[in-house]
């Protein structure tokens, strides 16, 4: 079984925290291989709606998008995990996330169980809760994958998260949904 984890953060800090604590939990799962991106790590242009994919083919673009997509293709779990950006996810998540178009006709009803994690500054009333994980929510509706978790959580200092035990356990134990 493989995960892969698509960290959009472009610097170190709470959403890093997630994840490590959620790679911790991952490891009750025998023989999972585990891969995580880092969006900022790699170089993908964003999608330019060229059309020489035709939805069902390699993008033509000479930067990570292929590799990356592969990636989904390959694992049995994808997490999306990105700080909150002006009410949406980072440039660097959603360029990712926009290249699946070189490959939607294929990427439709794959058996994929999807984890979001949104870490943003807003106490958890602000919008921006809302509209995160809904749009995660359609991704998955359209292509037929199976949404198995999306939380959100405040932390505004780079640290926060990490300091909060009861977060952190949350997070931890998330790999029983999968």
């Amino acid at each position: 079984m493989k995960a892969l984890l698509l960290n959009g953060s472009p610097r170190k800090g709470n959403t890093c925290a997630a994840l490590e604590a959620l790679k911790k939990g991952m490891k009750n799962m025998p023989e999972l291989e585990i891969r995580e991106v880092k969006a900022n790590d790699i170089s993908v242009s964003p999608c330019i709606a060229c059309e020489v994919c035709g939805t069902n083919s390699s993008c033509v673009s000479d930067d990570d998008t292929n590799d990356i997509i592969e990636a989904v293709f390959a694992a049995d779990i994808i997490v999306f995990a990105t700080p909150v950006y002006w009410w949406g996810v980072t440039a660097q998540l959603k360029a990712i996330i926009d290249k699946f178009y070189c490959k939607a006709e294929s990427l439709h009803g794959l058996k994929k169980k999807i984890g979001v994690l949104v870490i943003g500054e807003a106490e958890q009333e602000d919008p921006q809760y809302e509209i995160i994980p809904k749009q995660f929510s359609c991704i998955c509706d359209y292509l037929g994958w199976e949404l198995v978790f999306s939380k959100t959580y405040t932390a505004a200092a780079p640290d926060d998260l990490a300091k909060s035990e009861d977060s952190i356990r949350e997070i931890e134990a998330l790999w029983k949904t999968f």
